[in-house]
């Protein structure tokens, strides 16, 4: 064997490094092994967390019969979906349209010219010999047939590559109010008003369409009552329930069930930076106690359990520990009376609903919060015991590859939330991932899709990867007043508009001079996570109210010309839309901040305008001393304590940031008679700077 994947950068394709199947990385080489040998090709995708991944590999991957079955008649591709995004998508597409599902691992036969003719997901090893066996007579028998239904398919996923696309306008206010207003009509007739969340199992969190609900909400207070109250009930079941680590932090994948009692126990990246974003946004539109402590906890439990040593975040944690599915995670009532003794075990057991019947397999029961406890100490001493115990489990693997546009994603987060629930220390996390990525996987404006132990991957980075990057970058200029990371979005939000878009306002998942495939992806319809096309539009958006460009607002409004039809149709694939909907509708607000770094006073402005900022609201943190929209000095200012507005060093990027953006939402703003002031302003019109944080309260439209 030539053990081709045991340079991999991705843990996923380690994994399977030792396999007795001959594996091939995706490439050219490959397909043209396949030629020379006259075979078909079996792609296989999946990633490390992916537990019927781990059960396919053991039961196929891992025998040798079948290995031996896999290497005589076919060419086998191991392909990390994480690390290439863009395989997955069509490769998925395709699966979808011949089976009416998807999934991983996801097992595709396909040409040598890359063309499908048969997809599944995941075959038990006898099924799946079967099928190997089938295929490979099939292409020496019956060859033309073959051939013909893989064109036929490939022309089919061609046509159907942008089903949103067109010539569709960029819409006007009117038209972005009416498909919000829509939205949130669909949403609710799909609501479970029982259980929280929408539709029934399995149940996804719902992130970035809560995320729109409270933009809503708070755009129309008058009338977003119902969409608060959605987003509230939502967001309070889940944290309640399983799929909530009660004692760790952080979200589970999703919900095997309808009342989010039982995870699958994958616990990604993107799910609890997106979640803990939101949670800190409904803190600061309720005031929930509930909504503060798992913003919080969910931050933490990101820089406890995926904070890499370089800086980064690592993508996920599996689902299984000890070769078994949520052993790490769940309890029965023996061990938690082990763990802590007679009285607090029998309390323990009551408070997270342990039974001896259990709640999962084998009568062990997942930990959920059934009311909130009396006794707040009582309970925070049970939780540190009963972590430490679990502690001392065998635990989940750790897939520690860094993904750029997830690591975006937590850049926001964390930035936001620090300032928000006054964390300095989830502040200097953001900022050592952002410069991970400017110093490793950024470089020239382009940026690598991964990169692991302070080394960048093979692929290039997708559309995903730039918008939610720059949109992380953004964020955390704002917080910390560092603006070299303007001057980075910026780049990377140029390469958007030069590389990705389609021509009709719209915009490829990949650039044009990325690897060709079957067809060229574009899919603006959310997943998991924030769509390409979504994502872009909000940084663009974002950037456009810092800097004044007219070329990248108009982008933005452009790129959301398909919202309308997904938004009527499919709100809940629409969340991250109509979130930059809400924002464009709104201005969005853009708030200067000016001040002595070292002035309470500063942070004091500061942390106001983020805690009663209205939908997409923009922040630029400057000294009140420049003119050109930059620090004096021509460096990035200090990164500041969002506790008490004191200095806390100018980050780990010194030197990096050299280039000071110029952002004209600071240009002339300057102190109020000497002190501090904020500047509320929409497409650069402001209100009178105000000094208090009371009176900017007031401006930004909430209660003193």
């Amino acid at each position: 064997m030539a053990q081709r994947l045991k340079d991999a950068t991705s843990p996923y394709l380690l994994q399977h490094a030792g396999n007795p199947v001959d594996w091939w990385p995706w490439g050219d080489a490959a397909f043209t092994e396949a030629r020379a040998r006259d075979v078909p090709v079996l792609l296989s995708v999946g990633y490390s967390a992916c537990h019927w991944c781990h059960v396919m590999a053991h039961e196929s991957f891992e025998d040798t019969p079948t290995a031996a079955l896999m290497n005589e008649n076919l060419v086998a591709i191991k392909v990390d979906r994480e690390e290439r995004p863009d395989v997955d998508a069509v490769y998925m597409t395709a699966t979808q349209a011949m089976t009416g599902q998807g999934g991983w691992p996801m097992t595709v036969f396909m040409t040598p010219d890359r063309e499908p003719f048969f997809c599944g997901t995941y075959f038990p090893r006898e099924q799946f010999q079967r099928l190997v066996a089938g295929v490979a007579k099939a292409w020496r028998e019956d060859r033309g047939n073959v051939t013909d239904q893989a064109q036929r398919i490939a022309a089919a996923l061609a046509e159907r590559a942008a089903p949103w696309g067109g010539a569709a306008d960029p819409p006007d206010a009117a038209g972005l109010r009416d498909a919000c207003d829509q939205a949130v009509t669909g949403l609710a007739t799909d609501y479970d008003a029982v259980r929280g969340g929408f539709g029934g199992a399995p149940k996804f969190p719902p992130s970035m369409v809560l995320e729109f609900l409270l933009r809503h909400s708070e755009r129309v207070p008058e009338a977003g009552e119902p969409a608060l109250a959605m987003a509230a009930f939502t967001a309070g079941a889940m944290a309640s329930g399983g799929m909530y680590d009660q004692l760790g932090g952080g979200f589970a994948r999703y919900s095997v069930d309808a009342g989010w009692v039982v995870p699958h126990f994958e616990k990604m990246l993107y799910d609890n930076a997106l979640l803990a974003r939101v949670y800190a946004h409904l803190w600061r539109r309720t005031g929930s106690p509930l909504a503060r402590r798992v913003a919080r906890e969910t931050c933490a439990w990101m820089i406890r359990d995926l904070g890499t040593a370089d800086g980064g975040f690592a993508s996920a944690l599996d689902a299984d520990s000890d070769g078994e599915e949520g052993l790490f995670y769940t309890w029965t009532p023996a061990e938690l009376t082990d763990a802590l003794a007679a009285p607090d075990g029998q309390y323990a057991a009551e408070v997270f609903g342990v039974t001896e019947a259990g709640t999962f397999e084998g009568g062990r029961s997942v930990l959920r919060l059934l009311a909130e406890p009396d006794d707040t100490g009582r309970f925070a001493r049970v939780r540190e015991i009963l972590l430490a115990k679990r502690n001392q489990r065998v635990a989940p693997a750790r897939d520690d590859k860094v993904v750029a546009a997830w690591n975006g994603l937590a850049i926001a987060a964390l930035a936001e939330v620090g300032l928000l629930l006054e964390e300095p220390g989830f502040v200097t996390a953001a900022q050592d991932a952002a410069g991970l990525l400017a110093g490793v996987q950024l470089s020239g404006g382009r940026i690598a899709r991964t990169s692991r132990d302070g080394v960048a991957g093979p692929s290039a980075g997708v559309l995903e990867d730039y918008a939610c990057v720059a949109e992380g970058f953004l964020a955390l200029s704002g917080v910390t007043g560092e603006h070299g990371w303007v001057d980075l979005a910026g780049e990377l939000l140029d390469v958007v508009l030069d590389r990705f878009a389609d021509g009709a306002g719209g915009f490829y998942d990949t650039a044009d001079d990325g690897e060709p495939l079957v067809y060229r992806p574009a899919d603006p319809a959310d997943g998991p996570a924030p769509s390409g096309a979504f994502a872009a539009a909000g940084a663009l958006l974002s950037y456009a109210a810092l800097t004044g460009s007219a070329r990248h607002r108009e982008a933005a409004v452009a790129a959301l010309g398909v919202l309308p039809p997904i938004a009527t149709r499919f709100p809940r694939a629409a969340g991250w839309g109509l979130a930059v909907a809400e924002a464009i509708i709104s201005g969005p607000a853009e708030i200067a901040v000016v001040g002595p770094p070292g002035d309470a006073r500063t942070g004091a402005l500061h942390v106001t305008a983020l805690r009663a900022a209205p939908p997409g609201a923009v922040i630029a943190l400057g000294d009140g001393g420049q003119t050109g929209g930059g620090p004096a000095d021509g460096g990035p200012l200090p990164s500041r304590s969002p506790v008490d507005g004191g200095l806390a060093g100018s980050g780990p990027v010194d030197g990096m940031l050299a280039s000071v953006a110029s952002i004209p939402l600071l240009a002339g703003r300057s102190l109020v008679n000497g002190s501090p002031a904020a500047y509320v302003c929409r497409d650069f019109t402001c209100l009178v700077p105000v000094t208090e944080p009371a009176a900017l309260r007031e401006a930004l439209g909430y209660p003193v």
